[in-house]
């Protein structure tokens, strides 16, 4: 099994948020929690989004700036690669945990969460999977402990925005994530 999968281009559909998780976990959570359609809205104007981030259902990310992103997961012990020498860290935040059921963990934009629907979710799977390279592996089901690393990676001699997800599997469920779930991820490029 790859320790390290990486996607180039990765947009955020111009709303300054990406969402990490198990989307079909997120799925059963709205329905056991008989949240709406527009759960974007619910996460808006509620406590609902917090609480999902809390018990490990999602790692919502916010402050992110328009950029075409490099995107990395690197599992298990490989060393990070904003950890090796010629790269700009910018952020290293620590503390997150999501859950996986299905098998499937993606990156996603704000967008799907205004009309999500079971159709909708299918359908935005269907995309992923498809060709193009979006942000989606398959990872064994359980809980995760997660490292979020951010900022620029040199690549062919520039720098390019990029965030890193390290995911350490754990063996222990976590009562709810001590992660700071307002904290912006803004990268500051001096490319862009």
């Amino acid at each position: 099994m790859k320790t390290r999968h990486e996607f180039s281009e990765v947009l955020n559909d111009l709303v300054d948020y990406f969402i990490l998780g198990d989307i079909r976990l997120l799925e059963g959570w709205k329905a056991e929690n008989s949240l709406g359609d527009d759960l974007g809205a619910e996460f808006a104007s509620n406590e609902s989004g917090d609480r999902a981030a809390r018990e490990g259902i999602i790692i919502p990310m916010a402050g992110i700036e328009n950029y075409p992103y490099n995107i990395i997961f690197t599992l298990d012990d490989e060393t990070p690669e904003f950890l090796k020498s010629g790269h700009h860290l910018q952020h290293r935040r620590a503390g997150y945990v999501l859950k996986i059921e299905n098998n499937c963990l993606l990156l996603y934009t704000w967008r799907i969460l205004n009309a999500f629907t079971s159709a909708n979710v299918s359908a935005l799977l269907e995309r992923y999977r498809g060709p193009g390279g979006r942000p989606i592996i398959e990872l064994e089901n359980g809980w995760y402990d997660v490292e979020i690393l951010g900022g620029e990676l040199l690549r062919n001699g520039d720098f390019e925005p990029a965030f890193e997800f390290i995911l350490r599997k754990t063996e222990r469920e976590p009562v709810t994530s001590q992660a700071d779930i307002d904290y912006r991820f803004t990268i500051r490029s001096q490319t862009y």
